[in-house]
């Protein structure tokens, strides 16, 4: 996968782009446990393993964190020699939250001499996408906005179109995949452990997001409600599962983007007074 040719006009919009999402050298220790960051500290790209995993030269194993590693073979290899080409560049390196079950840290980090912030990067280029992972939050929600370039050029790993969350049948092929789905919140409901956001109509075949109660009690916090968001097109993303129906299960609210009409401008779904701790 080859990245297109910009202008240096192009080039600096990409930058500042990516300036604009990239973590403050002196991130916030507050908020969810999962998001508080260390103290930054200077270390150097070493290499690059299997599924983005970066050795730094201090020996820590870590991962970006906010990012979605690519599953295809052909979108991975154009990630993986992006960063590689960092190799030997001293970072700026701030660790966030415990580390995973492998051991591995998640980091924000930022080529100490270009300031290109390396999560940004890779999603301003197409070769990754955002995503909370298995965590209740995003902690860095500004980069879902360096993915509407790639998105609408079809680039990297653009080049899957978004699904249409009506489609049943081709999100039902995506079964264990992480996808992006957009479409129009036909339902509601509320239960009491779950909250299930309805694409199509009863009997029809389409997916359904469900959000915990937690997740659903932030949504409410922001001011989305079951009338406010019945009707409403929205992008959403996440692991298809199959139920009677394709299904993806939500828990971090940041990966509910609610859109205007024509699908334009994402609102995420998160209370304004969190976003200043999650740059």
């Amino acid at each position: 996968m080859r990245a297109c040719p910009i202008t240096r006009r192009a080039a600096g919009a990409w930058l500042g782009a990516v300036l604009a999402a990239a973590p403050a050298a002196a991130a916030p220790r507050l908020g969810p446990a999962e998001c508080r960051a260390a103290p930054a500290r200077r270390d150097a790209l070493q290499g690059v393993a299997a599924r983005g995993e970066i050795v730094l030269a201090s020996g820590t194993r870590a991962v970006l964190g906010s990012l979605r590693w690519p599953d295809e073979a052909e979108a991975a290899a154009a990630a993986e020699a992006w960063l590689a080409g960092r190799r030997g560049r001293p970072l700026d390196v701030v660790v966030r939250g415990e580390p995973d079950r492998w051991g591995r840290v998640r980091i924000d980090a930022a080529d100490a001499e270009e300031a290109v912030d390396l999560a940004g990067g890779l999603v301003a280029a197409g070769f990754a996408q955002v995503d909370a992972g298995e965590g209740d939050v995003l902690c860095r929600p500004a980069l879902l906005r360096l993915e509407e370039a790639p998105r609408r050029a079809g680039s990297g790993v653009w080049r899957r179109p978004v699904r249409e969350a009506k489609d049943g049948a081709a999100l039902r092929e995506e079964a264990g995949r992480f996808v992006v789905a957009q479409g129009r919140i036909r339902n509601v409901g509320e239960r009491p452990s779950r909250t299930y956001l309805d694409f199509v109509r009863r009997g029809e075949d389409g997916l359904t997001v469900t959000v915990s109660k937690r997740t659903w009690r932030r949504l409410q916090e922001h001011g989305f409600h079951a009338s406010g968001l019945t009707g409403r097109v929205v992008r959403v993303r996440g692991i298809v599962e199959i139920w009677r129906g394709p299904v993806l299960d939500i828990a971090s609210a940041e990966m509910i983007e609610v859109l205007d009409s024509d699908g334009t401008e994402p609102r995420v779904a998160v209370p304004e007074r969190e976003r200043a701790l999650r740059r």
